[in-house]
């Protein structure tokens, strides 16, 4: 398929998925962007904390990112990533998150919410969470030692779900000047990951296996690329391979496998990483996972060789291109990136090499098929919301990134 016709998911959050989104629009009208739900910083950890509810950050600005071009969608675009200023309780939030916080208690449900305010921006394809539950990212990390000022939360936390997204911790939260050198410590919740000036030799979610939305699992599986990155390498990208029905779709999808790397390395969550690095973080944490393209902008790689072999080992290619802005080199362009995955999608480009012709059964029309073949938690807006869930529908917690 080319062009209009092909089905691209796109997995992420925060600003790295808002710019492979602003790039793939340009390529297909067949676009959903399933984003990461994994945040407990800013003005979405406070709607968290507040009110139970999903933190909207992330999925805002996936909206605006997909949002259409004429003065009504920019109009309401402008509005939804306003912020308001000044020392009083609303400042620092954004419009668009609460907004969607009060949509989806209205609907009942993230994904109507979403799909409300998609209608309402004008948004050309769709944006849909991880999971409509709660996800705490918990990092283990070595390298916290004195004179950091950083807090870890030493032991286990633990949460109890209510239906509403409520939980208690019971980590133990304490100065790091305290731990041993060289000593493994837990470092919990997005932002404090994100942030941590030690290094993060691993991730996982709390729970262990939450129950993913039941849309984004069929568009993983309808689709015929999936998009990761760029973005956070331990809080956007693989929060979504630690769920295990999403992790469970993406490697059994039929879709094609395309990484995009970053432009730099991310303060405090990946500093000092070779490009090569990434992918040996992919690969240790999910097993299996195979890749049929790497994306890679030449200027951030010093040497392409020990990266074409990373790639190699997940089963896909390097394809080094220019996608950096011009006047700001650690952002992708969006014309330069919507370049790049031009070349890589095209029928009979190097993707294709190796990649033998099976029967693949139809696809489903819509998301009910997914429903109707077993989703066990079905959301009052009509979709499965989860494989695994229980009955009937659980109000969302969770978090994004703003």
């Amino acid at each position: 398929m080319t062009g209009d016709a092909l089905a691209i998911t796109a997995f992420g959050g925060g600003h790295g998925l808002a710019a492979s989104l602003s790039a793939l629009r340009r390529i297909t009208a067949h676009l959903t962007a399933v984003v990461t739900v994994g945040d407990d910083g800013g003005s979405s950890g406070r709607l968290r904390a507040e009110l139970g509810a999903l933190p909207m950050g992330d999925l805002r600005m996936a909206l605006a990112a997909l949002a259409g071009t004429d003065g009504w969608s920019t109009t309401w675009t402008d509005l939804f990533q306003h912020r308001f200023g000044g020392d009083g309780p609303l400042a620092g939030h954004a419009v668009g998150n609460l907004v969607l916080t009060a949509l989806a208690e209205r609907a009942g449900s993230p994904v109507a919410a979403l799909d409300l305010a998609a209608s309402l921006l004008g948004v050309d394809g769709r944006v849909l969470p991880l999971s409509c539950d709660g996800i705490d990212i918990v990092a283990d990390v070595t390298g916290l030692g004195a004179g950091s000022g950083a807090i870890a939360d030493i032991g286990a936390g633990t949460g109890t779900g209510t239906g509403t997204g409520t939980g208690t911790g019971t980590g133990t939260d304490r100065p790091v000047d305290s731990v041993e050198p060289g000593k493994s410590v837990e470092v919990r919740g997005q932002a404090a990951v994100a942030t941590t000036p030690g290094r993060v030799e691993g991730v996982r979610l709390v729970p262990a296996a939450p129950a993913a939305c039941g849309a984004a699992l069929a568009a993983a599986e309808a689709a015929d690329w999936i998009v990761l990155g760029p973005g956070s390498l331990y809080t956007s990208v693989l929060p979504h391979l630690l769920v295990p029905d999403m992790r469970a779709a993406i490697t059994g999808s039929r879709a094609r496998r395309v990484m995009v790397l970053n432009l730099v390395a991310q303060p405090g969550e990946t500093a000092g990483y070779t490009p090569e690095a990434h992918l040996h973080a992919l690969a240790t944490h999910v097993p299996g996972l195979r890749l049929d393209v790497v994306i890679a902008d030449p200027a951030a790689v010093d040497d392409p060789e020990p990266l074409a072999r990373a790639a190699a080992d997940l089963g896909g290619r390097l394809h080094l291109s220019s996608v950096r802005a011009a006047d700001e080199p650690a952002l992708h362009d969006p014309e330069r990136l919507a370049a790049a995955f031009r070349a890589v999608f095209a029928p009979g480009s190097q993707a294709d090499v190796g990649r033998a012709a099976v029967p693949v059964p139809p696809r489903p029309v819509d998301e009910r098929s997914w429903r109707d073949r077993g989703a066990a938690c079905v959301d009052p807006s009509g979709v499965g919301c989860s494989t695994t869930g229980g009955r009937g529908h659980r109000i969302p917690s969770g978090e994004c990134k703003e």
